[in-house]
């Protein structure tokens, strides 16, 4: 039997924000899953897939679980059955377990989610967020657990999802088509590559996947030990009370994903760098407010919400790294740092610490 290659998550050109919201539930799946949106052709199912490749493996050496919910997907292949007339008939309980109990451990990955069922959704949210699957059928109910780390993927061309299944995403990236010739080039190239031999193309590809998952597995370690400090907190909060999002659920998400991004960096307490950048991953999403809304709106409307919050720091935002607030250059040059990234080969922080890493490495 012929084994099918993955194309390695680290030969993905650019697209640096989706390739960050991805390795953050990687380093902490309680941060409770990431959509990714943009039109097809743009690396959305190639990243998603990649991503199992990276994370530890399971007990016995096994490969980590990838699960893919396909459209037609009833809700007992889902969740699974439970044999209500054989309890009935025998007092046993009799389960077949669905998708959820393959996923546990690993990865479910739904493509084009905005076109399941909204009960579908929710379901798969609300295990997602539990981390547990309970089937109940006329009076009888079986439990499971279900931990896995949920990506689902969309084109807002085809529909959009609704704002409530929205804000269950912890986290939500738009991808679009690269801009830059090199970039394009590259694509092409690394892509021409990987279907003439892809068993070759990966094992060039296997010492910076090999970091890349020694990273995550080193961040994982240390999560738990990553402080934050009370003033990036409350910088967290002010962030979303200006994006004027709903509920608490944003201000966990910047908290979540700015640990995973300090573990990531080697850091035993978040940065404000960290929020900053972790706010971009988990407030645009949650400001929308219409169906029609383009990224470009949302992200000038984000961008001038963190100007206001960073530029006119209240009691709580005093306090930078080094003891000093923040003048203008330092605000100029941390809104540059949080560019959306894709517009130049440098990419986003945290993968460009990894990349000058593996060069010191090689």
């Amino acid at each position: 039997m012929v084994q099918r290659c993955t194309y390695p998550f680290s030969a993905v050109v650019g697209q640096e924000a989706m390739k960050t919201a991805l390795v953050l539930n990687a380093v902490d799946p309680t941060i409770d899953g990431v959509l990714i949106r943009g039109h097809k052709g743009t690396g959305k199912s190639t990243a998603a897939r990649a991503l199992a490749k990276l994370l530890p493996h399971g007990e016995g050496g096994r490969p980590m679980p990838m699960v893919e919910l396909p459209l037609s997907a009833t809700e007992d292949r889902v969740v699974g059955t439970l044999h209500v007339e054989h309890a009935l008939r025998t007092g046993e309980r009799r389960f077949e377990p669905g998708l959820l109990a393959a996923a546990d451990g690993g990865i479910l990955y739904v493509d084009e989610v905005n076109l399941l069922d909204d009960h579908l959704v929710d379901v798969l949210l609300d295990s997602a967020a539990s981390g547990v699957n309970v089937v109940e059928r006329e009076g009888i109910s079986h439990t499971h657990p279900a931990r896995f780390i949920l990506v689902g993927t969309m084109n807002p061309e085809e529909g959009e999802l609704r704002p409530q299944f929205l804000d269950r995403f912890a986290l939500c990236v738009t991808v679009e088509g690269l801009r830059d010739l090199e970039q394009r080039r590259e694509v092409v190239r690394r892509r021409v590559d990987f279907e003439r031999d892809p068993a070759q193309f990966a094992a060039s590809w296997s010492d910076a996947e090999r970091m890349l998952a020694a990273q995550i597995l080193k961040a994982r370690a240390v999560l738990e030990a990553v402080q934050v400090p009370d003033s990036l907190v409350d910088l967290a909060i002010e962030l979303a009370l200006g994006a004027g999002v709903h509920g608490h659920r944003a201000d966990i998400a910047i908290l979540k994903a700015a640990v995973a991004l300090a573990a990531l960096r080697e850091r035993d307490q978040v940065a404000r760098a960290d929020v900053l950048e972790a706010a971009r991953l988990a407030l645009a999403h949650r400001m929308r407010t219409l169906p029609s809304d383009a990224p470009e709106a949302l992200r000038e409307k984000l961008d001038a919400v963190m100007a206001h919050v960073v530029g006119e720091p209240g009691p709580a935002l005093d306090a930078h790294e080094g003891g000093h607030g923040f003048d203008s250059d330092e605000v100029a040059e941390l809104a540059e740092t949080m560019m959306m990234p894709g517009t130049n080969a440098a990419g986003y922080p945290l993968f460009s610490r990894i990349k000058k890493n593996l060069l010191k490495g090689s």
